[in-house]
């Protein structure tokens, strides 16, 4: 337990809750509505407003075995092929066998899915690695918006807490080590405004993804890593890192573009466009039995290679044989975007490139969403269940944070109300109550270096690695880390802010990613070695933990095989969250 945290202000307000949850996506809110119905009190800490994060910008929809002789068993299979080979089989099937009551229960919250209009039956379309038409839209290419707007519609009726404009910093915990809230910065003037603390029972991280460790990303820029980067100081296991899935089809903006990228749905793939080179050629078709729908990181790899084959920056997705009437109904998000850029897709193909888009690892959990630390749960992008393997199937994320976050809230009520239990002695904090931490504080990096590691982690650690971009990309972090070390306390180094709060997580987690993909020493998924391009299953069809320990340093360890150790070595439930009212 490494128990380290972020150079910060001591908090100057508290909020009490039973249940605090970091971050209102899919995840995020399915586990405040689920955990306030059962009667708990929640407070909901986002980092924007309550529909500013990932979800929102979800177009392609979500997959659910819905459709006519689609079955659980099948989306399972093709799940399991998409994660080469590392998936939690038993987690797998959990998704797939809930999955789709837990859609009709999202249906049944608000959110309001393309149906035909002649049965009102959902209409299901495919993506890449799917065999079935399974998945549901909203919006034609709107999907994540159409979600977020129910959830966050359900949460405001519900009147559950929430505290907006709020940068987590680190979790709080109490004298036997168990969760005991977090604190927080609150951006902006308001009741509560600078550093301050939520302090709950049990803590819910849903903070999405870190796709900003990348030059080019699909994320938005809120995804730094942030949960991923408590969860290391807190002294919590992160698994899988090494998995970040290069989205294939990324709107190409020029060799100098930065920051979040406009996204071309994998279902435009899915409704029939054709991938072709700058001569019209489909060269994923003899590629893969499923051409342009092969899962994701065989087509960015069919990609890549034709990039280099031909010293070409990009390839070109062909749908101009939608027309225009197809490309208004069913894509008009990623039609208005491609026109804000000068490209037409009703009358020229899109040029694509891939682009950082979603992490397969994370806080590592068990069935329950339990982490590796008492009381501390992880669901969503930001967690590794063990559903994504080596490589997400196209889809799954959204289903993920809806059955998984079921789950948590299920495990964090299902005791009710805890007993006060032993009265502690004249002195000693009592039960549940956070006591000071009593680890270091992490020097601040200085926020003009976000850019720095983004570069840095595109150059070294993008779709393209091998043992010696690596080690180059380390030794700029080490660099980095080193610089803000020798700085910290001194007129030169970081302040305390946003800005250096998010990009020292950003350089925490990308050198976990970085020790993570140096250690696998193989092929798999979407974890790509060029100077080891096969997979090799006798020595790598395991997983790798990373911790981090109280000097700071990271500690990579492999599992003995496919399976995930339990999180406690009892594997027992939780306890109850204490109740405030």
């Amino acid at each position: 337990m490494s128990g380290i945290r972020l150079t910060a202000p001591a908090p100057g307000w508290t909020v009490d809750a039973d249940v605090v949850v970091i971050g209102s996506g899919v995840a995020g809110l399915t586990v405040a509505l689920r955990c306030a119905a059962a009667g708990a009190k929640v407070t909901v800490v986002t980092k924007a407003l309550l529909d500013d994060g990932s979800t929102r910008w979800a177009q392609g929809g979500i997959a659910a075995a819905l459709g006519e002789g689609d079955t659980p068993a099948q989306h399972l299979d093709d799940t399991l092929v998409a994660g080469a080979g590392l998936c939690d089989e038993e987690a797998v099937r959990t998704l797939v066998t809930e999955g789709p009551d837990a859609v009709r229960r999202l249906i049944a919250t608000g959110a309001r899915f393309d149906t035909d209009a002649d049965s009102g039956e959902i209409l299901l379309t495919r993506e890449g690695g799917h065999h079935r038409n399974r998945i549901a839209h909203a919006g034609g290419d709107a999907t994540g918006a159409e979600i977020s707007r129910a959830l966050v519609d359900a949460v405001r009726d519900a009147g559950i807490s929430t505290i907006e404009h709020a940068l987590v910093l680190d979790l709080l915990k109490d004298a036997d080590g168990r969760a005991a809230g977090v604190s927080l910065h609150v951006m902006g003037e308001g009741e509560q405004d600078g550093v301050g603390a939520v302090r709950a029972g049990a803590v819910v991280l849903a903070t999405g993804g870190m796709g900003q460790v990348f030059s080019a990303t699909t994320n938005p820029a809120v995804s730094t890593g942030d949960g991923v980067a408590l969860a290391l100081r807190a002294g919590a296991e992160i698994s899988d890192l090494e998995f970040v899935q290069f989205h294939p089809t990324v709107l190409w903006l020029g060799p100098d573009a930065e920051g979040q990228q406009p996204l071309v749905s994998e279902a435009v793939r899915g409704e029939g466009a054709h991938l072709v080179d700058a001569g019209g050629h489909r060269f994923m078709v003899g590629a893969h039995e499923l051409a342009e729908l092969a899962p994701r990181d065989i087509v960015a790899k069919g990609i890549m290679r034709r990039m280099r084959e031909q010293g070409a920056e990009h390839m070109y997705l062909d749908a101009r044989h939608f027309g225009p009437e197809k490309w208004a109904r069913r894509f008009p998000t990623i039609l208005a975007a491609c026109r804000a850029h000068g490209i037409d897709p009703v009358t020229a193909p899109i040029p694509v490139a891939p682009a950082a888009h979603y992490a397969s690892g994370g806080v590592r959990t068990d069935l329950h969403g339990r982490t590796t630390v008492p009381g501390l749960y992880a669901c969503g992008e930001v967690a590794c269940t063990g559903v994504h393997g080596a490589n997400r199937l196209a889809s799954n994320s959204l289903l993920e944070g809806l059955v998984y976050a079921e789950r948590i809230a299920t495990d964090i009520t299902a005791a009710g109300s805890t007993a006060a239990g032993p009265q502690p002695a004249p002195g000693a904090p009592a039960p549940g109550a956070p006591v000071a931490a009593a680890g270091p504080s992490v020097p601040l990096v200085d926020p003009a270096e976000r850019i720095t590691i983004q570069r840095v982690m595109t150059h070294g650690a993008g779709v393209l690695r091998s043992e010696k971009s690596l080690l180059e990309a380390a030794a700029e972090l080490d660099r980095l880390r080193a610089e803000a070390e020798a700085r910290a306390g001194s007129r030169s180094g970081a302040e305390p802010g946003t800005g250096a709060w998010e990009t020292t997580n950003l350089l925490l987690v990308a050198r976990a990613l970085v020790d993570a993909a140096l250690r696998r020493e193989e092929t798999r998924g979407c974890h790509w070695r060029e100077d080891h391009p096969e997979r090799d299953d006798a020595a790598w069809r395991r997983h790798l933990l990373v911790t981090l320990d109280g000097d700071g340093g990271l500690a990579v360890s492999a599992t003995g095989s496919a399976a995930f150790p339990p999180v406690t070595p009892a594997a027992e439930p939780a306890a109850s969250p204490r109740r405030t009212a």
